[in-house]
């Protein structure tokens, strides 16, 4: 961490969030709450609330929530301490960094400073050094000109054991912090790329992070077999699951299309440039993943992957419909021709690629588009055959609103009788993919899945004081709501109480109080907070007995004492109310605790 966290504190504490929102947004007061068109997702009806008190926001349409270090972030695209210095300069904090946190920033600008030498290093050697006089002919023969090798500052590193570490005097520690090389068995510096064209990995903010090299064909048919492509190794200033090659320089037209391009290499990103289609990236010798579906939602909610045909099709379809849901965004491939990755076809008929990028296709539809082209449709079997296979793909889609719709497309292909495969659809076993791991101050179980007196209970805690010590930890048996409130009685505000749930990795719990926190509470006499007690009492006592109930059925207590407690229970139920309300209540809350206690 670059910033102490008392400045933190003191920056949020700062920070009219109200004031800050509405520089992006127009806000209404509605209550003690603002509301207003949600900045992260387009939508007519404002579900976007402000809670000025607590400092946090929450969209009930598209989930997403957080304080104004957060909105920061997300509206400038900006990293928590960049957010955090920007939001000082407007409240005119000066911040102050700890000593361990000074060190740590100082050794990461070390780093960065390093690899932004060795780009500037190899670079120079790609356009000048007669040895890279190989490398500068292949990358012209790939449609790679002098232009765009300075725009990505491409550059060779020379078939030396050390000539970057002798040239720019790394330190072990440097060295081997950046993983530009390391220490041979020997004890001596060694370079990581030798003899590779480099295409430098920058960060968003445009800060070279990592390298990938790649070998000059031929070579790796020498007696010492190499990799085609090297990337460089997980580092402090660099997380392979998190960046996204070329993002700094695609993210202004991403933002501006609301689209973003996925290829699978560095050159075919580079030759989608070329043709025109500058929002393309590539993930950096790894698999797609949700990490990289994170970052790319905070730019578009367009991906169209432009892989090779086969690859595209190769892809995990349960991720990705997990990824299109949980993110909100539309997956969708360009059809490009089969055995062809965008490099190669940008060179044949670029016009084409460019075609392929702007007429892609729901993710969904091209895997049956595939399934149905390689059917034999002049025969009985050979369509009944198209038609089981189709049905596999179509299984794995969570919707089954969209499932139906392409069943009348399949039906249309195959000249099929649509009932007929809906029939068959429903017949088939078909395991819905679970959800994605839940981003940061979003919730990822939706509320109205939770038991509505937990939510009331919750709701009253935050936003009615005097109503706090009418609930104790037993009347919250789901567990989600017993994790929230449990955060909370730790003290301090709801926003702190989010931000420790955050911290521990209770995603989903942070996301349930995030909605409270901004959910508006309209009743707050003593009957309403009565009413509210009596049903939560009440849910969490049917529900202890239904426990009980199933233990008497396995015998784990007598008919005796099980009977006599279900009785007695029921009772104070009845009471709940009454008259006797209160000392229904009581006893119903000795009881729970008392049976919680025995539990633990």
């Amino acid at each position: 961490m670059a910033l102490s966290d008392g400045d933190i504190a003191q920056v949020r504490a700062a920070t009219d969030i109200v004031a800050l929102i509405s520089e992006h947004v127009a806000l209404k007061k509605s209550g003690r709450r603002w509301s207003g068109l949600c900045p992260f997702h387009a939508e007519k009806t404002p579900s976007f609330s402000v809670n000025a008190e607590e400092g946090r926001y929450y969209c009930f349409g598209c989930r997403a929530s957080g304080d104004a270090i957060t909105f920061v972030r997300e509206v400038q695209h900006l990293d928590f301490v960049d957010a955090v210095r920007q939001l000082a300069d407007r409240a005119g904090i000066e911040l102050h960094e700890d000593a361990n946190a000074s060190a740590a920033r100082h050794e990461r600008q070390e780093l960065l400073g390093a690899m932004s030498a060795a780009v500037d290093w190899y670079h120079d050697r790609l356009l000048h050094a007669p040895d890279a006089r190989p490398a500068r002919e292949y990358l012209t023969s790939r449609g790679i000109g002098g232009d765009l090798a300075r725009q990505f500052r491409l550059g060779w590193a020379p078939d030396e054991w050390d000539a970057l570490a002798r040239a720019l005097h790394l330190t072990a520690r440097v060295l081997t912090g950046t993983g530009l090389g390391f220490i041979n068995q020997r004890g001596r510096h060694q370079d990581a790329m030798r003899a590779r064209i480099i295409f430098p990995i920058l960060d968003p903010a445009g800060h070279p992070v990592a390298l990938g090299g790649r070998i000059l064909p031929g070579r790796d048919s020498t007696a010492r077999v190499e990799a085609k492509y090297k990337n460089s190794p997980e580092t402090p200033i660099y997380s392979k699951r998190r960046t996204l090659y070329a993002l700094n320089w695609a993210k202004e037209d991403v933002i501006k299309s609301g689209e973003i391009v996925v290829c699978e290499g560095y050159t075919d990103v580079i030759a989608l440039f070329a043709a025109g289609v500058t929002r393309a990236v590539a993930t950096c010798g790894t698999a797609l993943g949700e990490e990289h579906f994170r970052t790319m939602r905070n730019f578009a909610q367009r991906i169209v992957l432009a892989y090779d045909a086969d690859q595209a099709g190769q892809s995990a379809a349960a991720s990705v419909y997990q990824w299109e849901r949980q993110h909100e965004v539309d997956v969708a491939v360009a059809r490009l021709p089969r055995g062809t990755d965008p490099a190669e076809l940008a060179q044949r008929d670029p016009d084409a690629l460019r075609r392929a990028v702007a007429e892609a296709i729901p993710f969904l539809a091209f895997r049956l588009e595939r399934v149905l082209e390689a059917a034999n449709v002049s025969t009985v079997e050979g369509r009944a055959r198209a038609a089981e296979s189709a049905l596999v793909v179509l299984r794995e889609h969570p919707s089954e609103l969209v499932r139906d719709q392409y069943v009348m497309e399949v039906a249309d292909r195959l000249r099929l009788e649509a009932p007929t495969l809906r029939q068959r659809l429903s017949e088939g076993p078909r395991d819905a993919p679970a959800p994605a791991p839940a981003a940061a101050d979003s919730i990822a179980r939706s509320p109205t899945s939770l038991p509505r007196p937990g939510q009331e209970a919750l709701r009253l805690w935050v936003h009615v004081a005097q109503a706090r010590d009418r609930f104790v930890p037993a009347y919250f048996v789901d567990p989600l709501q017993r994790r929230v409130f449990d955060a909370l009685c730790e003290g301090g505000s709801a926003s702190e109480a989010i931000d420790r749930l955050t911290a521990c990795g209770d995603i989903e719990a942070a996301g349930v109080l995030a909605r409270v926190v901004v959910d508006e509470a309209d009743e707050v006499g003593d009957e309403a907070v009565a009413a509210v007690v009596s049903q939560l009492i009440r849910h969490a006592t049917r529900t202890a007995l239904r426990e009980l109930e199933a233990q008497l059925r396995r015998g784990e207590v007598t008919p005796e004492v099980a009977n006599v407690t279900i009785r007695d229970v029921k009772e104070r139920l009845e009471w709940l109310g009454t008259v006797e309300a209160r000392r229904g209540e009581d006893d119903l809350r000795d009881w729970l605790i008392a049976r919680e206690a025995r539990a633990s």
